[in-house]
């Protein structure tokens, strides 16, 4: 393990596929905007990536009213994947982003294999995009509304179908709602994956006693989001880190450098900051710092030393 002395600089970048990351941290689809909403709190090119806003063959207006509740430890949300359509994004929302010296992630969504594939093959001739993440958290509508993520067949398609629309780094996002996230994991390797990110909310619900309703309204259920999700998320990283040789990026309720220095420990290459961008804008920026002095204060040079040093 190489050492370094107190207040020398320590090497915190990361490779994912194709892409050089200055460090670990990024945002989470979907809680990030397009970058823009969170400049006047932060430099987006302190960021290791940006990873944008869920997207779409077309544009999509979401979900019904009441889309977020908080809840203890987190938040219960049903966005319904709202963006403005790949088209759109990507002259509207992309020249934005190519300013700064940051790889762009887009996170992808849509109902068919052949959508997946036909959004990766628009993004992969923009100029400005650097990877392709999948949410495989998306009914399947040629198979009766069943989620990519939960089939290990769906799962091992649509990755390989991104895949070989493009040359850009892609990374699917796990969904947590399955028996062995292991399986899944494999599955994507398989199928080509750069690298695996996990996990997507679980689904939850909340019922409003006195009108007997759910608080979401007609959405009912959502996805289980923020601090209380981390120990779920830890645990499935620890798992997946076992059994594939691509990089892992760890994502669920971390709020805090020693948070992100769990998945770290736990085997993750990078992790996703998500509901906490919420509650405090910079938290990206004081986790950077934060595994920063970790790394100075025990004496090691390189993040990649730690990554995966949790002892069982």
């Amino acid at each position: 393990m190489n050492k370094v002395s107190s207040g020398a600089a320590v090497d915190l970048s990361v490779t994912l596929g194709k892409m050089k990351l200055k460090n670990p941290v990024m945002p989470a689809s979907g809680t990030f905007g397009y970058g823009r909403e969170f400049a006047d709190f932060i430099n987006l090119d302190d960021l290791g990536a940006v990873i944008v806003k869920g997207t779409t063959l077309r544009p999509r207006l979401g979900s019904f009213q009441h889309r977020l509740l908080e809840i203890p430890g987190g938040s219960l949300c049903s966005i319904g994947i709202q963006n403005v359509g790949v088209d759109s994004f990507i002259a509207d929302k992309l020249p934005y982003l190519r300013q700064f010296n940051v790889p762009v992630i887009v996170n992808i969504a849509g109902e068919s294999v052949e959508e997946f594939a036909r959004v990766t093959e628009i993004l992969s001739k923009a100029e400005g995009v650097a990877g392709i993440e999948i949410n495989i958290s998306c009914p399947n509508v040629k198979k009766g509304g069943m989620h990519f993520g939960v089939d290990p067949d769906a799962t091992f398609a649509v990755v390989r179908a991104v895949k070989g629309a493009t040359d850009l780094t892609v990374m699917p996002k796990l969904t947590p709602n399955v028996t062995d996230v292991t399986v899944f994991a494999r599955a994507c390797e398989e199928a080509g994956a750069d690298a695996i990110s996990l996990i997507n909310g679980l689904v939850g619900m909340a019922i409003d006693v006195d009108s007997r309703r759910s608080k979401l309204g007609k959405n009912l259920t959502g996805g289980v989001t923020g601090p209380c999700l981390k120990p779920i998320a830890l645990r499935m990283v620890w798992q997946v880190a076992q059994v594939v040789g691509i990089p892992v990026v760890g994502v669920g309720g971390i709020a805090c450098p020693e948070d992100a220095l769990e998945f770290i420990l736990a085997g993750a290459s990078a992790v996703e900051v998500g509901t906490y961008n919420l509650v405090n804008p910079r938290v990206m920026i004081e986790i950077i710092e934060g595994i920063r002095d970790y790394l100075i204060k025990k004496g090691v040079s390189d993040l990649a030393a730690i990554r995966g040093s949790f002892e069982s």
